[in-house]
């Protein structure tokens, strides 16, 4: 027998009719390297790849292709660089500070509205927009021209989460090494600016970083989003302490653009970022309750 599952939610004056049959994931599956093996892996900054080895203990051993009773692997990973990942303000602020919020402490609601939208970068010649330190000729930039653009016919409530697909899109990007040979597009100040202005909470992205590869250490974009007062590690009253950051995701091209509730999956790590897995769920307009 097979059991629908529908959920109605109120946002605002409006109803939807949320589709939880259809999960619609944005994680990159991740092989983890065993032995040396060759292994194919999304990277970031030239980091170590994720590996996997069985765990031995006396006369035990995790494997059950080795004799072992059951499979008990150990996993080594780096969050930010090794596939999809949620950060949370501690990314630049002292974790022991009391405003530093890790990913065990945010508290994310089960399903939130969320706009899916798709992105051309533009050259730095091509856009008065700005970044520090300063654009160079092949920076690839997402605009703050481009998100007006993009999410004008939406309201602010409908984006307390935003998930960003650049384009062009191809699945090379769940295999992709991301180094000084192959930047990718990174956010100006300005639309990292409208997002914050149009309330976004939680911004998913399918680039590893929402600022330049190479930034002289500066994530200017990171601190703006947080508002965290750039060059300083601790956050204060003005910062946005339950915002997170998801990135390197993956959006299949079978994803249509638009409205949808998203679920973003994250463990209880004590750290300032955890692998993830937001997923979409889609849904439909029912009834006005004004």
């Amino acid at each position: 027998m097979t059991t629908t599952m529908d959920l109605t939610i109120g946002l605002g004056t409006q109803e939807y009719r949320v589709n939880l049959n259809n999960p619609l994931s944005l994680t990159i599956a991740l092989e983890f390297q065993i032995n040396n093996s060759a292994v194919r892996q999304p990277n970031h900054f030239t980091a170590n790849l994720a590996a996997s080895k069985p765990m031995q203990a006396g006369g035990f051993i995790g494997d059950t292709e080795q004799g072992g009773s059951c499979n008990v692997n150990e996993l080594t990973i780096n969050p930010h660089c090794n596939g999809t990942h949620t950060e949370t303000i501690a990314h630049i602020c002292d974790l022991n500070h009391e405003l530093s919020s890790t990913i065990a402490d945010i508290n994310i609601s089960p399903l939130m509205p969320c706009v899916l939208i798709s992105i051309e970068s533009l050259a730095a010649n091509q856009t008065n927009e700005s970044y520090t330190p300063a654009l160079v000729t092949d920076d690839q930039l997402i605009t703050r021209a481009a998100l007006e653009t993009s999410l004008q016919k939406y309201s602010n409530e409908q984006l307390q989460a935003v998930v960003i697909r650049t384009l062009p899109n191809s699945a090379d990007k769940c295999v992709q090494a991301y180094n000084q040979n192959n930047q990718p597009p990174f956010f100006t100040r300005d639309a990292i600016h409208y997002l914050n202005e149009r309330g976004v909470e939680h911004l998913i992205v399918d680039i590893p970083s929402i600022d330049r590869l190479h930034d002289e250490g500066l994530l200017t974009c990171h601190h703006l989003f947080w508002q965290v007062e750039a060059g300083k590690h601790q956050a204060d009253s003005n910062s946005l302490v339950n915002k997170t950051i998801t990135e390197m995701a993956f959006i299949d091209n079978k994803i249509n653009d638009g409205f949808y509730f998203v679920n973003l999956q994250t463990p209880a790590f004590i750290n300032d970022a955890a692998p993830s897995r937001p997923v979409l769920y889609c849904c439909e307009k029912i009834t006005s309750t004004q």
